[in-house]
């Protein structure tokens, strides 16, 4: 699989999301190699473990803003932020439950929530937020 790029097409031209972006896609891509490339578990479970921690600190962050500007989006944006944290942790249960390994098919199904979040409800809350900041 190739590497994930926070180009045009991922920024919603908010600088501070797309920085927290830039990171989830580092670490993002960091998985992938990993997983690829045979790294040993403890160091796959660290990558997952930092990305779902950065994963959460980031979606507290975009709900600060939400709720800093009066995002109409609010609650369904965060119950979407809920929903892919708790993807994320039965993507890391089913890693401790096939002896500390992922598959090609869960790094898709990873880069997907990833990216169809990011397409989808977080370019919504760049074009508020650019309206408004």
């Amino acid at each position: 699989m190739k590497d994930l790029v926070l180009d045009d097409t991922l920024s919603v031209q908010v600088q501070e999301i797309d920085d927290d972006h830039r990171r989830l896609v580092e670490l993002f891509n960091l998985l992938n190699h990993s997983v690829e490339d045979g790294d040993t578990p403890d160091y796959i479970e660290a990558l997952l473990d930092e990305l779902i921690s950065c994963t959460a600190w980031h979606f507290k962050h975009e709900e600060r803003l939400m709720t800093k500007y009066n995002y109409d989006e609010l609650k369904e944006h965060k119950a979407e932020h809920q929903e892919l944290i708790e993807s994320a942790k039965e993507l890391q249960q089913i890693f401790y439950k096939n002896n500390k390994s992922l598959s090609g098919e869960d790094i898709e199904s990873l880069e997907q929530w990833l990216t169809g979040h990011i397409l989808g409800a977080d370019m919504a809350l760049g074009s508020y937020l650019g309206e408004v900041m």
